[in-house]
């Protein structure tokens, strides 16, 4: 049985809560990655997403030189211990639609991060796959809250206007 100490990747780049995005977003370029876990003290705290950046700091006027990460960030963060079994993980994965989880260790310490592509490279190719498939299922767009800025192609309010055009 494979465990995912033998597919992480080590070393993992973290950020602190009080780093501010602009750093964040820098280290996801420099590093190529659309996430970094938040940890305090070696604990993983949360995990800030490229998509956090965007949806809850720029899109919300937030300046990107001063707003914290700890005020975007993703707290309810799912994690595995890397201990665990790779099939028991990816089916983790699977459940939960993600692609990445940070790894801890027994002592609750940030020690690597595994990835779909982690599983994909080093792994089973069939257990990626059907992991892929299982993560990618679309759901249906919640579209209630769209700003005028949505446009028509959002539904927000430009294709309101065009309806009452036409």
């Amino acid at each position: 049985m494979t465990q995912v100490s033998e597919m992480m990747t080590r070393g993992v780049r973290t950020m602190m809560p009080a780093d501010t995005l602009q750093a964040a977003a820098q280290a996801m370029e420099e590093l190529n990655v659309g996430s970094v876990p938040v940890c305090r003290d070696g604990r993983l705290v949360g995990i800030v997403t490229d998509r956090d950046i965007v949806l809850r700091g720029v899109a919300q006027g937030c300046p990107a030189d001063s707003t914290t990460v700890d005020q975007v960030m993703s707290k309810d963060v799912q994690w595995c211990f890397d201990d665990e079994s790779l099939d028991d993980v990816t089916r983790k994965m699977c459940d939960s639609q993600i692609r990445r989880l940070p790894v801890l260790d027994r002592s609750n310490q940030l020690v690597g991060i595994v990835s779909l592509g982690d599983v994909a490279v080093k792994g089973d190719h069939g257990n990626a796959s059907e992991a892929l498939t299982d993560i990618s299922m679309p759901a249906g767009p919640d579209r209630s809250g769209l700003s005028a800025a949505s446009g028509a192609a959002g539904g927000g309010a430009d294709a309101a206007r065009a309806e009452t055009r036409s």
